[in-house]
């Protein structure tokens, strides 16, 4: 990790005491962080009183959590769609429903709404896997980037950084149109997507990277298109992958290879790529993600939710490919649900226990996310890292009688969502005693936004 330390003289701009903090291989109590310029400047250990001016954090602080593939609308669909039974494709119909009602000025509500419970929850990056372009029917707004740009918006005034994943979406499966609801998501080719993406402006709280959507919806002889720009760009690039054995299936019928073989074909896997879900993988594809250091994000709520099935994430580890998480369609929006969940979804499926430590855990829904995010920065406790942290509570009924010495377990797990009474980004405090403070009601906005598409 390349951390750039503020330039000698650079004043500092807030200190915070922890009364706890994980830094990365240890917890240490009393512990000073100075920000400079949105950076850690120094760290310093076993300062038993809050400096003066200090704003003290008392619980245990850790780097501020990465939420690594997140589609904000789907936020919508929570507890619409768990109810009766079905399928990932039958939720898909919903799903589709409920993408038909947006436009930029109820998806940027929403989407602030839904990036405010993320900083409740501890995340201070989110990787938007954006698809939603264009009105329904697929006619492009007189701002060609006017979804995406209310996402950047909502990120912003939500208090979080964003990587803007804009994605290529170009057909229903292999050879087959897109059909009508999908007529939104795509720019018919990946040259035209290339040519509107390339509008899209970073800086600041944001930076755009780009997604392949799936193997089923960009043909086969487009994905280089896509690569190439990623590349012009070093930017991020994330694919869904092999989520369900119908795409596996279906590829093979087409192509006589695994989704995981055609990407890597056709260039995309590599360390700058990060691939989603990765559910039902043969040996030969968990090798070709672990040599090309592909990452993986995995995201058990949803897997679980949607009925996908549990990954193979301690064999893409084992092979090479680092791991993240991401909380996806939003059952729940909790980065120490999704890590416990990784490791307890690994101990049903093995009925062993014990396959990560806390520590490892706790690296992939920081470090390790916000690398694949694009922010290599981010993601510890140290000097030259960006000032991104979130503090959980060691007094809840979850997290009370935690003995010392403390370690991440007590995040991982026994802490929830919940229990975070503290995030902090640059430098710059979002939730301050478990209160929002751009986002007065956060609750109340994400009914308002809700209801308005249900309404």
């Amino acid at each position: 990790m390349q951390l750039t330390t503020p330039p000698t003289g650079t004043p500092v701009t807030a200190t915070y005491w922890a009364s706890h903090a994980w830094l990365g291989t240890r917890v240490e109590p009393d512990v000073v962080l100075d920000v400079a310029g949105g950076r850690i400047a120094d760290v310093r250990t076993g300062v038993a009183t809050p400096p003066p001016g200090a704003t003290v954090l008392r619980g245990l602080t850790l780097p501020g959590l990465a939420n690594t593939h997140s589609h904000a609308f789907h936020r919508a669909l929570r507890s619409n769609a768990q109810t009766g039974t079905g399928t990932f494709w039958t939720w898909r119909d919903q799903m589709y429903r409920t993408a038909a009602r947006l436009d930029p000025d109820t998806y940027y509500r929403l989407a602030r709404a839904t990036y405010a419970e993320m900083a409740l929850a501890g995340i201070t990056a989110v990787g938007e896997f954006h698809y939603l372009h264009h009105a329904p029917g697929g006619t492009p707004y007189d701002d060609p980037n006017a979804m995406g740009e209310a996402l950047i918006a909502a990120a912003g005034e939500a208090g979080i950084r964003i990587t803007l994943l804009d994605t290529v979406y170009l057909a229903a499966g292999f050879g087959e149109e897109p059909t009508r609801p999908q007529l939104r998501f795509s720019d018919t080719t990946a040259d035209a997507w290339a040519t509107r993406a390339a509008l899209l402006k970073g800086g600041g709280h944001a930076l755009i990277g780009a997604a392949v959507h799936s193997v089923r919806a960009v043909p086969a002889e487009q994905l280089a298109t896509v690569v190439a720009w990623a590349g012009e760009r070093q930017a991020p690039l994330h694919v869904h992958l092999s989520e369900q054995t119908a795409e596996n299936e279906a590829c093979l019928a087409a192509h006589g290879r695994t989704p995981a073989q055609l990407l890597a074909d056709h260039g995309v896997l590599g360390p700058r790529t990060t691939a989603v879900h990765s559910t039902h993988l043969t040996a030969e594809d968990i090798a070709l993600l672990g040599s090309s250091r592909t990452g993986t994000c995995m995201c058990p709520t949803t897997e679980r939710d949607l009925a996908d099935g549990i990954g193979p994430a301690a064999a893409l580890q084992k092979a090479g490919s680092p791991l993240s998480l991401g909380s996806d369609s939003h059952a729940v929006i909790d980065l120490f649900e999704e890590a416990r969940a990784m490791e307890l979804n690994e101990r049903l499926r093995t009925r062993v226990r014990g396959h990560w430590t806390a520590a490892a855990l706790l690296r992939a829904a920081s470090v390790e996310g916000h690398t694949a995010l694009g922010r290599p920065d981010a993601g510890v406790l140290e000097p030259g890292a960006v000032a991104d942290l979130t503090t959980v509570a060691l007094d809840s009924v979850r997290t009370a009688g935690a003995r010392p010495p403390l370690t991440a377990a007590v995040a991982v797990f026994a802490a929830s969502a919940a229990d975070v009474r503290h995030t902090v980004v640059g430098g710059r405090h979002i939730v301050k005693d478990g209160q929002h403070t751009l986002v007065q009601d956060v609750p109340r906005a994400l009914a308002s936004a809700v209801a308005a598409l249900h309404g």
